[in-house]
Protein backbone atom coordinates (compact mmCIF):
# COMPACT_ATOMS: atom_id res chain seq x y z
CA UNK A 1 0.00 0.00 0.00
CA UNK A 2 1.45 3.33 -0.72
CA UNK A 3 1.88 5.85 2.74
CA UNK A 4 0.00 8.62 2.31
CA UNK A 5 1.74 11.96 3.22
CA UNK A 6 -0.46 14.57 5.84
CA UNK A 7 0.67 17.88 4.73
CA UNK A 8 -0.50 20.58 7.32
CA UNK A 9 -3.65 22.24 7.27
CA UNK A 10 -3.98 25.61 5.85
CA UNK A 11 -5.13 27.18 9.55
CA UNK A 12 -1.71 25.51 11.38
CA UNK A 13 0.27 27.61 8.84
CA UNK A 14 -1.87 30.45 9.90
CA UNK A 15 -1.25 29.76 13.17
CA UNK A 16 2.51 29.99 12.71
CA UNK A 17 2.38 33.09 11.04
CA UNK A 18 0.39 35.08 13.66
CA UNK A 19 2.68 33.72 16.44
CA UNK A 20 5.60 34.93 14.34
CA UNK A 21 3.40 38.48 13.96
CA UNK A 22 2.89 38.33 17.45
CA UNK A 23 6.14 37.59 18.43
CA UNK A 24 8.92 39.62 16.44
CA UNK A 25 7.61 43.44 17.30
CA UNK A 26 6.95 41.57 21.01
CA UNK A 27 10.96 41.41 21.27
CA UNK A 28 11.58 44.68 19.58
CA UNK A 29 9.69 46.17 22.50
CA UNK A 30 11.47 44.02 24.81
CA UNK A 31 14.95 45.06 23.39
CA UNK A 32 13.80 48.37 22.73
CA UNK A 33 13.21 48.60 26.55
CA UNK A 34 16.40 47.18 27.04
CA UNK A 35 18.47 49.22 25.26
CA UNK A 36 16.46 52.53 26.52
CA UNK A 37 15.59 52.03 29.95
CA UNK A 38 17.75 49.06 31.88
CA UNK A 39 21.56 49.81 29.66
CA UNK A 40 21.07 53.37 28.75
CA UNK A 41 23.21 54.90 30.71
CA UNK A 42 25.86 52.26 29.69
CA UNK A 43 25.02 52.38 25.89
CA UNK A 44 25.33 55.73 26.43
CA UNK A 45 28.93 56.00 28.11
CA UNK A 46 30.15 53.94 25.61
CA UNK A 47 28.83 55.90 22.28
CA UNK A 48 30.03 59.14 24.04
CA UNK A 49 33.61 56.91 24.58
CA UNK A 50 33.30 56.59 20.67
CA UNK A 51 32.29 59.48 19.17
CA UNK A 52 32.79 62.72 21.96
CA UNK A 53 36.71 63.94 22.27
CA UNK A 54 37.86 66.57 24.29
CA UNK A 55 40.08 69.04 22.29
CA UNK A 56 42.23 72.15 23.07
CA UNK A 57 41.12 75.30 22.01
CA UNK A 58 44.33 77.68 21.82
CA UNK A 59 44.78 81.01 23.19
CA UNK A 60 46.33 83.85 20.89
CA UNK A 61 49.86 84.98 22.18
CA UNK A 62 49.50 88.55 23.01
CA UNK A 63 50.73 91.33 20.17
CA UNK A 64 53.69 93.67 20.44
CA UNK A 65 53.35 96.98 18.97
CA UNK A 66 55.63 99.96 18.61
CA UNK A 67 55.34 103.23 20.69
CA UNK A 68 52.48 103.72 18.28
CA UNK A 69 50.60 101.09 18.01
CA UNK A 70 52.27 99.38 14.89
CA UNK A 71 52.62 95.83 14.57
CA UNK A 72 55.96 93.94 15.27
CA UNK A 73 54.39 90.51 16.46
CA UNK A 74 50.79 89.19 15.98
CA UNK A 75 49.39 85.85 16.18
CA UNK A 76 47.77 84.03 13.03
CA UNK A 77 45.54 81.25 13.05
CA UNK A 78 47.18 78.03 11.80
CA UNK A 79 46.47 74.14 11.85
CA UNK A 80 48.29 71.12 12.44
CA UNK A 81 47.62 67.65 11.36
CA UNK A 82 48.13 64.82 13.80
CA UNK A 83 47.08 61.29 13.90
CA UNK A 84 45.77 58.64 16.57
CA UNK A 85 48.00 55.71 15.86
CA UNK A 86 45.76 53.46 16.53
CA UNK A 87 43.29 54.70 14.75
CA UNK A 88 44.86 55.52 11.83
CA UNK A 89 44.49 53.55 8.36
CA UNK A 90 45.07 54.82 5.00
CA UNK A 91 45.08 53.10 1.13
CA UNK A 92 48.27 53.63 -0.52
CA UNK A 93 46.51 56.11 -2.29
CA UNK A 94 45.67 58.66 0.43
CA UNK A 95 49.17 57.89 1.88
CA UNK A 96 50.61 59.15 -1.08
CA UNK A 97 48.52 62.51 -1.46
CA UNK A 98 48.83 62.79 1.92
CA UNK A 99 52.72 62.71 1.83
CA UNK A 100 52.53 65.24 -1.08
CA UNK A 101 50.39 67.61 0.66
CA UNK A 102 52.21 67.87 3.84
CA UNK A 103 56.13 67.75 1.65
CA UNK A 104 56.70 64.68 3.46
CA UNK A 105 57.46 61.44 1.95
CA UNK A 106 55.30 58.48 2.61
CA UNK A 107 57.63 56.06 3.87
CA UNK A 108 58.17 58.55 6.49
CA UNK A 109 54.74 58.69 7.34
CA UNK A 110 54.60 55.09 7.79
CA UNK A 111 57.24 54.66 9.84
CA UNK A 112 56.39 57.86 12.29
CA UNK A 113 52.72 56.00 12.71
CA UNK A 114 54.18 52.36 13.01
CA UNK A 115 56.49 53.46 15.87
CA UNK A 116 53.82 55.55 17.79
CA UNK A 117 51.81 52.67 17.42
CA UNK A 118 54.15 49.94 19.02
CA UNK A 119 54.78 52.19 21.88
CA UNK A 120 50.71 52.42 22.50
CA UNK A 121 50.44 56.07 22.05
CA UNK A 122 47.39 57.67 21.43
CA UNK A 123 48.80 60.99 19.56
CA UNK A 124 51.13 62.10 16.92
CA UNK A 125 51.64 65.35 14.79
CA UNK A 126 52.54 64.93 11.19
CA UNK A 127 53.27 68.64 10.36
CA UNK A 128 52.55 71.29 12.65
CA UNK A 129 51.22 74.97 11.27
CA UNK A 130 50.04 74.95 8.12
CA UNK A 131 47.86 76.85 5.64
CA UNK A 132 44.16 76.33 7.29
CA UNK A 133 43.32 75.77 3.62
CA UNK A 134 45.86 72.96 3.07
CA UNK A 135 44.87 71.40 6.48
CA UNK A 136 40.93 70.92 4.75
CA UNK A 137 42.80 69.59 1.86
CA UNK A 138 44.22 67.15 4.16
CA UNK A 139 40.52 66.59 5.69
CA UNK A 140 39.14 65.83 2.26
CA UNK A 141 41.06 62.67 2.06
CA UNK A 142 39.04 60.96 4.57
CA UNK A 143 41.69 59.19 5.95
CA UNK A 144 40.39 57.07 9.70
CA UNK A 145 42.23 58.41 12.58
CA UNK A 146 43.62 62.12 10.93
CA UNK A 147 42.70 64.87 12.18
CA UNK A 148 43.25 68.93 12.54
CA UNK A 149 43.98 70.81 15.43
CA UNK A 150 43.68 74.72 15.52
CA UNK A 151 46.92 76.26 16.70
CA UNK A 152 48.30 79.75 15.80
CA UNK A 153 51.55 80.84 14.47
CA UNK A 154 53.80 83.84 15.25
CA UNK A 155 54.43 86.62 12.29
CA UNK A 156 56.80 89.33 12.19
CA UNK A 157 55.44 92.42 10.03
CA UNK A 158 59.37 93.77 10.04
CA UNK A 159 60.97 91.02 9.33
CA UNK A 160 64.40 91.12 10.19
CA UNK A 161 64.30 94.59 10.55
CA UNK A 162 63.08 94.36 14.54
CA UNK A 163 64.20 90.76 14.29
CA UNK A 164 66.82 91.32 17.65
CA UNK A 165 64.56 93.33 19.81
CA UNK A 166 61.43 91.34 19.03
CA UNK A 167 63.03 87.56 18.96
CA UNK A 168 60.96 84.67 18.07
CA UNK A 169 58.81 82.11 19.27
CA UNK A 170 59.33 78.20 19.27
CA UNK A 171 56.79 75.52 17.38
CA UNK A 172 55.01 75.34 20.81
CA UNK A 173 54.69 79.21 21.14
CA UNK A 174 57.40 79.60 23.58
CA UNK A 175 59.81 82.58 23.56
CA UNK A 176 62.94 81.68 22.04
CA UNK A 177 64.99 85.32 22.17
CA UNK A 178 64.31 88.74 22.48
CA UNK A 179 61.40 90.22 23.86
CA UNK A 180 59.65 87.36 23.20
CA UNK A 181 61.77 85.67 25.42
CA UNK A 182 62.08 88.60 28.20
CA UNK A 183 58.41 88.41 28.67
CA UNK A 184 57.12 85.18 28.09
CA UNK A 185 54.92 85.13 30.56
CA UNK A 186 53.08 88.26 29.73
CA UNK A 187 52.42 87.56 26.14
CA UNK A 188 51.49 84.11 26.63
CA UNK A 189 47.94 82.93 26.88
CA UNK A 190 46.04 80.08 28.63
CA UNK A 191 44.81 77.53 26.35
CA UNK A 192 41.01 76.00 26.75
CA UNK A 193 39.09 73.33 26.01
CA UNK A 194 35.89 71.71 24.24
CA UNK A 195 34.02 68.58 24.08
CA UNK A 196 32.94 67.90 20.36
CA UNK A 197 31.40 65.14 18.67
CA UNK A 198 33.62 63.29 15.97
CA UNK A 199 32.77 60.92 13.30
CA UNK A 200 34.25 57.72 12.41
CA UNK A 201 37.04 59.08 10.28
CA UNK A 202 37.97 61.32 13.71
CA UNK A 203 36.43 64.78 11.84
CA UNK A 204 34.81 67.61 14.37
CA UNK A 205 30.69 66.78 13.43
CA UNK A 206 29.95 69.54 16.01
CA UNK A 207 30.83 71.27 18.92
CA UNK A 208 29.30 69.87 22.58
CA UNK A 209 29.99 72.09 25.52
CA UNK A 210 33.02 74.47 26.06
CA UNK A 211 34.71 72.73 29.11
CA UNK A 212 37.43 75.86 29.64
CA UNK A 213 37.40 79.12 28.20
CA UNK A 214 40.95 80.16 26.69
CA UNK A 215 42.04 83.17 28.02
CA UNK A 216 44.47 85.36 24.84
CA UNK A 217 48.16 86.99 26.65
CA UNK A 218 48.51 90.25 27.07
CA UNK A 219 49.32 92.83 24.68
CA UNK A 220 52.83 94.62 25.23
CA UNK A 221 54.01 98.28 24.09
CA UNK A 222 57.75 99.00 23.60
CA UNK A 223 59.40 102.18 23.01
CA UNK A 224 59.98 101.31 20.09
CA UNK A 225 59.59 103.70 16.89
CA UNK A 226 59.11 101.47 14.29
CA UNK A 227 59.98 104.50 11.46
CA UNK A 228 63.05 105.05 13.19
CA UNK A 229 63.99 101.32 13.37
CA UNK A 230 63.46 101.04 9.51
CA UNK A 231 65.50 104.42 8.86
CA UNK A 232 68.51 103.09 11.17
CA UNK A 233 68.59 99.55 10.20
CA UNK A 234 68.72 100.47 6.56
CA UNK A 235 71.84 103.14 7.05
CA UNK A 236 73.81 100.73 9.27
CA UNK A 237 73.23 97.49 6.95
CA UNK A 238 74.51 100.37 4.39
CA UNK A 239 77.48 101.18 5.95
CA UNK A 240 78.45 97.58 7.14
CA UNK A 241 78.01 96.54 3.33
CA UNK A 242 80.09 99.38 1.95
CA UNK A 243 82.68 99.19 4.55
CA UNK A 244 82.85 95.17 4.23
CA UNK A 245 82.57 94.98 8.02
CA UNK A 246 82.04 91.83 10.06
CA UNK A 247 79.21 93.05 12.26
CA UNK A 248 77.60 96.05 13.23
CA UNK A 249 74.94 97.64 15.89
CA UNK A 250 73.54 100.96 16.20
CA UNK A 251 71.14 102.15 19.11
CA UNK A 252 68.60 105.60 19.44
CA UNK A 253 67.83 106.65 23.14
CA UNK A 254 65.18 109.54 24.12
CA UNK A 255 66.89 112.50 26.38
CA UNK A 256 63.98 112.81 28.28
CA UNK A 257 62.96 109.32 29.04
CA UNK A 258 65.35 106.88 28.67
CA UNK A 259 63.86 104.90 26.25
CA UNK A 260 65.40 103.05 23.36
CA UNK A 261 63.49 104.25 20.07
CA UNK A 262 65.74 102.27 17.92
CA UNK A 263 68.08 99.02 18.18
CA UNK A 264 69.67 97.29 15.16
CA UNK A 265 72.14 94.86 14.32
CA UNK A 266 74.00 93.35 11.27
CA UNK A 267 74.12 90.25 10.39
CA UNK A 268 70.30 89.78 10.86
CA UNK A 269 67.96 86.79 10.53
CA UNK A 270 64.50 86.93 9.40
CA UNK A 271 62.30 85.51 12.40
CA UNK A 272 59.44 84.01 10.01
CA UNK A 273 61.80 82.24 7.83
CA UNK A 274 64.91 80.83 10.18
CA UNK A 275 65.33 77.48 8.13
CA UNK A 276 69.13 76.76 7.75
CA UNK A 277 69.88 80.16 9.71
CA UNK A 278 73.42 79.75 11.97
CA UNK A 279 72.92 81.16 15.87
CA UNK A 280 75.20 83.93 15.65
CA UNK A 281 72.55 85.87 13.51
CA UNK A 282 70.75 85.76 16.44
CA UNK A 283 72.82 87.75 18.95
CA UNK A 284 71.41 90.89 20.05
CA UNK A 285 74.80 92.58 19.59
CA UNK A 286 73.78 96.05 21.24
CA UNK A 287 73.48 94.38 24.62
CA UNK A 288 75.55 90.54 24.35
CA UNK A 289 78.91 92.60 22.59
CA UNK A 290 81.48 94.28 24.85
CA UNK A 291 84.27 95.98 22.89
CA UNK A 292 87.08 98.95 24.28
CA UNK A 293 85.50 102.04 23.86
CA UNK A 294 88.72 104.26 22.59
CA UNK A 295 88.34 108.05 22.66
CA UNK A 296 84.51 108.06 23.10
CA UNK A 297 85.62 108.13 26.83
CA UNK A 298 88.01 110.84 26.43
CA UNK A 299 84.53 113.19 27.26
CA UNK A 300 84.79 111.48 31.26
CA UNK A 301 88.34 111.79 31.46
CA UNK A 302 87.53 115.33 30.94
CA UNK A 303 85.15 115.06 33.39
CA UNK A 304 87.04 113.83 36.02
CA UNK A 305 89.29 116.24 35.65
CA UNK A 306 86.85 119.25 36.04
CA UNK A 307 85.51 117.63 38.78
CA UNK A 308 88.90 116.82 40.15
CA UNK A 309 89.25 120.97 41.02
CA UNK A 310 92.74 120.67 39.13
CA UNK A 311 91.47 121.33 35.66
CA UNK A 312 89.66 124.34 34.20
CA UNK A 313 88.54 125.33 30.45
CA UNK A 314 91.37 127.91 30.24
CA UNK A 315 94.19 125.07 31.13
CA UNK A 316 96.39 124.37 28.90
CA UNK A 317 98.35 120.76 28.29
CA UNK A 318 101.41 120.66 26.18
CA UNK A 319 100.99 117.57 24.55
CA UNK A 320 104.91 118.05 22.09
CA UNK A 321 106.01 116.24 20.67
CA UNK A 322 103.33 114.68 19.55
CA UNK A 323 103.84 110.82 22.12
CA UNK A 324 104.92 110.68 25.11
CA UNK A 325 106.77 107.43 26.84
CA UNK A 326 105.23 105.92 29.83
CA UNK A 327 107.17 103.05 31.66
CA UNK A 328 108.01 100.65 28.11
CA UNK A 329 105.00 101.81 26.47
CA UNK A 330 105.10 104.77 24.10
CA UNK A 331 101.56 107.04 23.33
CA UNK A 332 101.77 108.98 20.10
CA UNK A 333 99.04 111.22 18.50
CA UNK A 334 98.74 111.34 14.42
CA UNK A 335 100.73 114.62 14.85
CA UNK A 336 101.95 117.22 16.89
CA UNK A 337 99.44 119.09 18.22
CA UNK A 338 101.50 121.16 20.80
CA UNK A 339 99.83 122.82 23.31
CA UNK A 340 96.21 122.21 23.72
CA UNK A 341 92.76 123.20 25.99
CA UNK A 342 91.08 120.67 27.56
CA UNK A 343 88.40 121.24 24.51
CA UNK A 344 91.36 120.62 21.64
CA UNK A 345 92.31 117.58 23.74
CA UNK A 346 88.61 116.18 22.94
CA UNK A 347 88.04 117.85 19.36
CA UNK A 348 91.06 116.10 17.84
CA UNK A 349 91.58 113.30 20.11
CA UNK A 350 94.78 113.21 21.47
CA UNK A 351 96.04 110.23 23.37
CA UNK A 352 99.01 111.93 24.39
CA UNK A 353 96.46 115.23 26.10
CA UNK A 354 94.21 112.60 27.77
CA UNK A 355 96.68 110.72 29.01
CA UNK A 356 99.07 113.60 30.58
CA UNK A 357 95.24 114.40 32.12
CA UNK A 358 94.93 111.28 33.77
CA UNK A 359 98.09 111.20 35.47
CA UNK A 360 97.40 114.34 36.70
CA UNK A 361 94.43 113.41 38.89
CA UNK A 362 93.51 110.43 41.03
CA UNK A 363 93.00 107.35 39.44
CA UNK A 364 90.54 106.09 41.37
CA UNK A 365 88.42 109.70 40.86
CA UNK A 366 88.40 108.40 36.70
CA UNK A 367 87.17 104.76 37.55
CA UNK A 368 84.28 106.20 39.90
CA UNK A 369 83.28 108.47 37.19
CA UNK A 370 82.94 105.32 35.19
CA UNK A 371 81.12 104.01 37.47
CA UNK A 372 78.61 106.72 38.17
CA UNK A 373 77.79 106.81 34.38
CA UNK A 374 77.09 102.60 33.88
CA UNK A 375 79.94 101.16 32.67
CA UNK A 376 80.74 97.92 34.37
CA UNK A 377 77.11 97.48 35.15
CA UNK A 378 73.90 96.41 33.37
CA UNK A 379 71.85 98.91 31.73
CA UNK A 380 68.36 97.05 33.45
CA UNK A 381 67.17 97.31 29.70
CA UNK A 382 64.81 94.27 30.07
CA UNK A 383 66.68 92.76 27.04
CA UNK A 384 67.91 89.68 27.91
CA UNK A 385 71.55 87.92 27.42
CA UNK A 386 72.62 91.57 28.11
CA UNK A 387 76.57 91.35 30.05
CA UNK A 388 78.13 93.76 32.31
CA UNK A 389 81.12 94.66 30.37
CA UNK A 390 84.32 94.99 32.30
CA UNK A 391 85.91 98.30 34.31
CA UNK A 392 89.50 97.06 36.01
CA UNK A 393 90.28 98.52 39.47
CA UNK A 394 93.64 97.63 40.53
CA UNK A 395 94.69 98.05 44.09
CA UNK A 396 98.11 99.50 42.48
CA UNK A 397 98.00 101.34 39.38
CA UNK A 398 100.65 101.46 37.06
CA UNK A 399 101.26 104.48 35.26
CA UNK A 400 100.32 103.06 31.23
CA UNK A 401 97.19 101.32 33.33
CA UNK A 402 96.06 105.27 33.88
CA UNK A 403 96.80 106.48 30.70
CA UNK A 404 94.90 103.71 28.76
CA UNK A 405 92.04 103.90 30.78
CA UNK A 406 91.72 107.89 29.63
CA UNK A 407 91.35 107.00 26.09
CA UNK A 408 89.63 104.12 26.10
CA UNK A 409 91.98 100.71 26.66
CA UNK A 410 91.59 98.10 29.67
CA UNK A 411 87.85 98.37 29.90
CA UNK A 412 84.86 97.12 27.75
CA UNK A 413 81.50 98.18 27.23
CA UNK A 414 78.43 97.11 25.24
CA UNK A 415 77.03 99.58 22.92
CA UNK A 416 74.10 100.18 24.62
CA UNK A 417 76.15 101.22 28.06
CA UNK A 418 77.98 103.95 25.66
CA UNK A 419 75.00 105.16 24.28
CA UNK A 420 73.81 105.30 28.32
CA UNK A 421 77.37 107.22 29.52
CA UNK A 422 76.52 109.91 26.57
CA UNK A 423 72.50 109.94 27.69
CA UNK A 424 74.06 111.33 31.13
CA UNK A 425 75.93 114.07 29.28
CA UNK A 426 73.04 114.87 26.85
CA UNK A 427 70.80 115.32 30.48
CA UNK A 428 72.95 117.63 32.41
CA UNK A 429 74.51 114.80 34.49
CA UNK A 430 71.56 112.77 35.09
CA UNK A 431 71.50 108.79 34.87
CA UNK A 432 68.24 107.61 33.79
CA UNK A 433 67.01 103.70 33.68
CA UNK A 434 66.83 102.93 30.32
CA UNK A 435 63.91 100.81 29.36
CA UNK A 436 62.32 99.08 25.95
CA UNK A 437 59.02 99.36 27.53
CA UNK A 438 56.57 102.53 26.29
CA UNK A 439 57.13 105.36 29.11
CA UNK A 440 54.15 107.62 29.82
CA UNK A 441 55.09 109.44 32.70
CA UNK A 442 58.03 111.30 34.31
CA UNK A 443 61.29 109.38 34.70
CA UNK A 444 63.27 110.33 37.42
CA UNK A 445 66.78 110.31 37.20
CA UNK A 446 70.55 110.55 39.62
CA UNK A 447 72.80 112.92 39.15
CA UNK A 448 76.18 112.00 38.92
CA UNK A 449 77.97 114.42 37.07
CA UNK A 450 77.33 118.23 37.56
CA UNK A 451 75.45 120.01 34.95
CA UNK A 452 77.63 122.52 34.75
CA UNK A 453 80.30 120.08 33.88
CA UNK A 454 78.23 118.57 31.26
CA UNK A 455 77.27 121.75 29.68
CA UNK A 456 81.18 122.76 29.33
CA UNK A 457 81.70 118.81 27.88
CA UNK A 458 78.81 119.04 25.33
CA UNK A 459 80.01 122.28 24.30
CA UNK A 460 83.35 120.93 23.54
CA UNK A 461 82.04 117.93 21.98
CA UNK A 462 80.37 120.34 19.21
CA UNK A 463 83.80 121.39 18.25
CA UNK A 464 84.32 117.52 17.23
CA UNK A 465 81.83 117.35 14.54
CA UNK A 466 82.30 121.28 13.40
CA UNK A 467 85.08 121.91 10.88
CA UNK A 468 88.82 120.61 11.89
CA UNK A 469 87.42 118.33 14.30
CA UNK A 470 87.51 114.07 14.14
CA UNK A 471 83.94 113.63 13.35
CA UNK A 472 82.85 116.37 10.38
CA UNK A 473 80.69 113.55 8.40
CA UNK A 474 78.22 113.30 11.63
CA UNK A 475 76.97 116.77 11.06
CA UNK A 476 73.56 117.05 10.25
CA UNK A 477 72.53 120.26 7.80
CA UNK A 478 69.98 123.05 10.46
CA UNK A 479 71.56 121.48 13.60
CA UNK A 480 74.31 121.02 16.26
CA UNK A 481 75.60 117.91 16.97
CA UNK A 482 77.77 117.59 19.76
CA UNK A 483 79.78 113.67 19.63
CA UNK A 484 82.60 111.67 19.85
CA UNK A 485 84.79 109.43 17.40
CA UNK A 486 86.44 106.52 18.19
CA UNK A 487 88.72 104.09 16.96
CA UNK A 488 90.12 101.06 18.59
CA UNK A 489 92.54 98.06 17.83
CA UNK A 490 91.05 94.38 18.72
CA UNK A 491 92.75 92.08 20.44
CA UNK A 492 93.82 89.17 19.29
CA UNK A 493 95.73 85.78 20.06
CA UNK A 494 98.41 87.92 20.28
CA UNK A 495 97.50 91.22 21.67
CA UNK A 496 96.48 93.85 19.47
CA UNK A 497 95.80 93.60 16.04
CA UNK A 498 97.25 96.13 13.51
CA UNK A 499 94.18 95.17 10.59
CA UNK A 500 91.38 94.82 12.46
CA UNK A 501 89.44 97.72 14.29
CA UNK A 502 86.29 98.64 16.30
CA UNK A 503 85.14 102.11 14.48
CA UNK A 504 82.74 103.85 16.57
CA UNK A 505 81.01 107.22 17.18
CA UNK A 506 78.22 108.11 19.80
CA UNK A 507 76.05 111.59 19.33
CA UNK A 508 74.01 113.70 20.74
CA UNK A 509 70.84 116.60 18.72
CA UNK A 510 70.64 119.13 19.07
CA UNK A 511 73.27 119.48 21.01
CA UNK A 512 72.32 122.77 23.45
CA UNK A 513 69.37 121.16 24.29
CA UNK A 514 69.22 117.29 22.93
CA UNK A 515 66.52 114.81 22.45
CA UNK A 516 68.26 111.93 20.92
CA UNK A 517 71.59 110.03 21.69
CA UNK A 518 72.96 107.52 19.41
CA UNK A 519 75.82 105.55 19.38
CA UNK A 520 77.34 103.35 16.60
CA UNK A 521 79.82 100.65 16.50
CA UNK A 522 81.19 98.79 13.30
CA UNK A 523 83.38 95.90 13.92
CA UNK A 524 86.01 95.07 11.13
CA UNK A 525 85.98 97.58 8.19
CA UNK A 526 87.65 95.98 5.92
CA UNK A 527 87.61 99.10 3.00
CA UNK A 528 89.77 102.04 2.72
CA UNK A 529 88.61 103.69 5.96
CA UNK A 530 88.33 102.20 9.21
CA UNK A 531 88.20 105.09 11.86
CA UNK A 532 85.29 106.42 13.50
CA UNK A 533 84.93 109.50 11.78
CA UNK A 534 84.86 107.82 8.20
CA UNK A 535 83.27 104.77 9.06
CA UNK A 536 80.25 105.46 11.91
CA UNK A 537 79.73 109.33 11.82
CA UNK A 538 77.94 108.99 8.18
CA UNK A 539 75.56 106.50 9.75
CA UNK A 540 74.76 109.00 12.22
CA UNK A 541 74.37 112.27 9.90
CA UNK A 542 72.15 109.89 7.62
CA UNK A 543 69.81 108.42 10.47
CA UNK A 544 69.52 112.21 11.96
CA UNK A 545 68.45 113.69 9.18
CA UNK A 546 65.52 111.56 8.76
CA UNK A 547 64.59 111.16 12.64
CA UNK A 548 64.54 114.70 13.21
CA UNK A 549 62.61 115.05 10.49
CA UNK A 550 59.99 112.58 11.39
CA UNK A 551 59.93 113.44 15.14
CA UNK A 552 59.19 117.31 13.98
CA UNK A 553 62.07 118.57 16.03
CA UNK A 554 62.98 122.23 15.47
CA UNK A 555 66.65 123.08 13.99
CA UNK A 556 68.87 124.72 16.37
CA UNK A 557 71.49 126.17 13.57
CA UNK A 558 69.82 128.30 11.47
CA UNK A 559 71.67 130.37 8.93
CA UNK A 560 72.45 134.05 10.06
CA UNK A 561 70.18 136.52 7.89
CA UNK A 562 72.27 138.78 5.58
CA UNK A 563 72.83 142.42 6.62
CA UNK A 564 70.49 144.84 4.76
CA UNK A 565 71.72 148.12 3.92
CA UNK A 566 70.51 149.64 6.44
CA UNK A 567 71.76 147.55 9.51
CA UNK A 568 74.90 148.69 7.45
CA UNK A 569 74.27 152.44 8.08
CA UNK A 570 73.22 153.30 5.13
CA UNK A 571 70.81 155.82 4.69
CA UNK A 572 67.65 156.06 4.69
Amino acid sequence: MTEQVHKPSSRFRIGIVLVLVLTVPLALIVRAFDLHVTNKTFLQEQGDARALRSIPVAAHRGMIVDRHGEPLAVSTPVDSIWAQPQQYKATTRQLYNLAKLLDLKPQQIKKLIASKKQEGKEFVYLKRRINPSLAQKVIELEIPGLSIQREYRRYYPTGEVAAHVVGFTNVDDVGQEGIELAYDQWLKGTDGSQLVMKDRLGRVVKPVDLIKSPHAGKDLVLSIDRRLQYLTYRELKRAVFEHKAKSGSAVILDVKTGEILAMVNQPAFNPNNRADLQSYRYRNRVVTDTFEPGSTVKPFTVAAALESGKFKLSTVIDTSPGYMRVGKSVIRDIKNYGRMTLASVIEKSSNVGASKIALTIDPNNLVKVHQRIGFGDVTQSGLPGEVMGSLHQPRIWRDIERATLSYGYGLSVTTLQLARSYLVLASDGMLKPLSIELQTGHVEGESVISAKHTKQIREMLKGVVAQGGTGTKAAVPGFHVAGKTGTVKKVGKHGYSDDKYVSTFVGMVPADNPRLVMAITIHEPRGEHYYGGAVAAPVFSSVMVGALRLLDISPDKLPKKPATFAMLGGAQ
